[in-house]
């Protein structure tokens, strides 16, 4: 009779089976090493990535008004507000899809004055120096032309995509056309950081709390709107300034006796 005293017959011996088993498990933990070693290398790439970190000035900064920044006739019988995060995917929505509508049919027909007021909100990490990236552009000209371009290419900047937005906003410099030295000192030197707080601190004391949020005459409308419903608002509010008592009427009523 055969001898079956080798791995029931199988042909496989003890010490060889014993043998794979510590190999299976000399790989297992070489590759949860390698695994670990990995793990550790991204999280030292990630801290010692660059951030925008911009220069202190020794300046002071003094308080400024908040202002917001002006498209369209300052004297429409109807004023519109919006105050909005330049990294809100929800803002880029409207600023893509539907305010070019309301630019061409509603601020450029002068039905309406339209301001923009930064609220940047904390959760966004680069918005802030999208704001301050749109305040220098502001300087030469361009707020609404640097507007558009940080909100139509969110996705390139925004804290997911990047943790150095200026080396984005330099390219939208290039295609504006603008002088990139001068810019750039603005940018460094966060040299227009009390207009966007300024236009934060409005929003706060008309306590907006989502945005973006628009104030249309004297209604406040939180949330990203179709044309039109925004066009309803101002149609609205055109109604409203044509039968409320101008300033005239009032002065003659008080001398009449």
């Amino acid at each position: 009779m055969a001898n079956k005293g080798v791995d029931g017959g199988r042909g496989r011996r003890p010490g060889v089976v014993n043998k794979q088993r510590g190999n299976s498990a000399q790989r297992f933990y070489v590759v949860l090493a390698l695994v670990a070693v990995a793990g550790a290398l991204l999280i030292v790439r990630q801290a010692r990535a660059p951030r925008y970190k911009p220069v202190v000035t020794t300046a002071p900064i003094t308080p400024a008004t908040a202002e917001g920044y002006l498209l369209g006739n300052p004297n429409a019988p109807v004023q519109v507000m919006e105050f909005a995060d330049f990294e809100c995917p929800a803002c880029g929505n409207f600023a893509v899809i539907t305010e070019p509508d309301v630019r061409a049919r509603i601020v450029n027909t002068g039905l309406a004055s339209y301001r923009f007021f930064d609220f940047p909100l904390p959760i966004h990490k680069n918005t802030m120096a999208a704001s301050n990236a749109a305040a220098c552009a502001a300087d030469q000209g361009k707020f609404w032309e640097m507007h558009d371009l940080l909100f139509r290419n969110q996705p390139d900047w925004n804290t997911e995509a990047t943790s150095d937005p200026k080396k984005v906003f330099l390219g939208y410099v290039k295609t504006l056309g603008l002088n990139s030295d001068t810019w750039e000192q603005c940018f460094d030197q966060q040299l227009h950081r009390s207009r966007i707080l300024a236009n934060q601190a409005e929003g706060v004391r008309r306590k907006v709390q989502s945005t973006p949020t628009f104030v249309i005459g004297t209604r406040m409308i939180p949330g990203a709107l179709a044309y039109d419903q925004f066009k309803a608002y101002v149609d609205s509010a055109t109604k409203e300034s044509a039968s409320a008592p101008h300033p005239a009427d009032t002065t003659a009523k008080g001398k009449t006796k």
